[in-house]
């Protein structure tokens, strides 16, 4: 590990000699390159700078442990110690960062939400999950555009799709994909009575045109009379699309735009993120090739989150984790479970590792 991390360190000062040439600066695509694989290796380099310090540090107060000043052996003693309290920790740190990094974090992300079992219930949660990504994008300072929706009567959502912007998106969002179930009492429940209703999300990374190759000839496109709310607008005219991609079966409609054109240019944008989803799906053992398996069939008995209004709690069941902070939860602050997914990850991507 050491000597990866010395050839790491060499690296990382040739990007700082790069860096500082004119030349360099004055090519700003280049300057970019070079100034993110600088920033990308900085963490890990200060980390392990850190830690050589340390057992330097160390080393040198062994040796006043034969002092014979008993003064300066219990300082020697106090400072081993120390260092031995961090060493394992600034350890672990390294070791994480040292982890293969998953090519798509930095990618933007399209969120589906979906209402499951539960009728109006489950879309008003469905509502609800929307709400709390959409809180949450704010806190990070990211962009949320609603690519498609479905209302449900009772001001819920059927359906609804957006892309979400920014920095490292699908990073932290990546572990929200599955059925997340809800236990509250409706508005509507005149007895008092918990009901128990789930919705499902899909998380897939923003496709560009170098990650899918989509060819024309491969796709059905249905142009047709948009539904539901928009006044006349809707009854004359035929601006709603429907895109097959006939290899796959994969079908994606979009009319929220009155432009045929921008409602095409939304599709594209979904199909082709579902299309490379589901390649990746395939590409991973443990997952099915199946794009469904990603967030189940929306049943009430498969979840991979809970959420308890009357006792106000969150339980986690992939990593066994209950928050009772549901009320901060559903308001965007959901930065303690995505950490605590992520370190799960982490701690089994180490295991494997040293298995291997």
């Amino acid at each position: 590990m050491f000597a990866k991390l010395e050839g790491l360190e060499k690296k990382y000062m040739e990007l700082e000699q790069a860096l500082a040439q004119p030349e360099v600066y004055n090519d700003q695509d280049q300057y970019r390159k070079l100034t993110k694989a600088h920033a990308d290796l900085h963490d890990v380099v200060e980390l392990f700078r850190r830690h050589r310090s340390l057992t330097q540090e160390m080393e040198e107060n062994k040796q006043l442990l034969h002092d014979s000043d008993p003064d300066i052996k219990a300082m020697a003693q106090e400072e081993i110690a120390a260092a031995e309290a961090e060493l394992p920790e600034l350890e672990h740190k390294i070791k994480v960062l040292l982890l293969p990094k998953d090519p798509l974090d930095e990618k933007n992300t399209i969120l589906e939400i979906r209402a499951g079992t539960g009728g109006e219930e489950a879309a008003l949660f469905a509502a609800d999950l929307f709400r709390m990504y959409t809180r949450y994008a704010e806190i990070k300072g990211w962009k949320v555009e609603i690519m498609s929706e479905s209302p449900s009567d009772s001001g819920g959502y059927k359906e609804i799709i957006c892309l979400i912007s920014g920095d490292r998106v699908y990073s932290h969002l990546k572990f929200e994909a599955g059925t997340h179930r809800v236990q509250r009492v409706p508005a509507t429940e005149t007895q008092g009575r918990i009901h128990t209703s789930a919705a499902t999300v899909a998380v897939m990374p923003e496709a560009e045109e170098v990650d899918v190759e989509i060819r024309p000839e491969d796709l059905r496109i249905d142009i047709y009379r948009a539904s539901g709310a928009g006044g006349q607008h809707v009854n004359k005219t035929e601006s709603a699309v429907r895109i097959t991609h006939i290899p796959t079966g994969t079908v994606v409609t979009c009319q929220d735009e009155r432009s045929q054109h921008k409602n095409k240019a939304r599709a594209m944008k979904v199909l082709a993120s579902r299309i490379l989803a589901a390649e990746r799906e395939r590409q991973n053992s443990e997952l099915s090739a199946d794009r469904k398996a990603q967030v189940g069939s929306g049943d009430r008995s498969e979840r991979i989150r809970t959420y308890n209004f009357p006792q106000g709690r969150c339980t986690d069941h992939r990593i066994n984790l209950t928050l009772y902070s549901l009320d901060r939860i559903m308001e965007g602050e959901v930065d303690p479970l995505f950490e605590a997914l992520a370190t799960a990850a982490q701690t089994e991507a180490l295991k494997a590792e040293a298995d291997a």
